[in-house]
């Protein structure tokens, strides 16, 4: 069974700092690409980051480019999110994402638990 562990939400004044951690295991036979998704209150789902197996490719959503960085860990199957310069806009419950495939099957999509991000002063 595929889990994915999340941590290092928390909240933060604007302007601060924090980085996520995500952590895939179980019955993982290949990986295509980890990211992460947000959601605010009243809003839809969005793709924040993503990144392809081994950092080959990473993609970001315009509002955070230039102050969050995606990178990945292969040999951990763990994917971060560092985060800086937050703005309050960023608050959401932050969600990882995994595309990946168990020996026998398709690859498919895997969701972490959430992290709250609250940024406030």
């Amino acid at each position: 069974q595929v889990q994915l562990v999340e941590s290092g939400g928390g909240s933060v004044q604007p302007g601060g700092s924090l980085r996520l951690s995500c952590a895939a295991s179980g019955g993982i036979f290949a990986i295509n690409s980890m990211g992460w998704y947000r959601q605010a209150p009243g809003k839809q789902r969005e793709r924040v980051a993503s990144i392809t197996s081994g950092g080959g490719t990473t993609n970001y959503v315009d509002s955070v480019k230039g102050r969050f960085t995606i990178s990945d860990d292969n040999a951990k199957r763990t994917v971060y999110l560092q985060m800086n310069s937050l703005k309050p806009e960023d608050t959401a419950v932050y969600y990882c994402n995994l595309n990946a495939r168990q020996i026998y099957g398709p690859y498919k999509d895997y969701w972490g638990q959430g992290t709250q991000v609250t940024v406030s002063s």
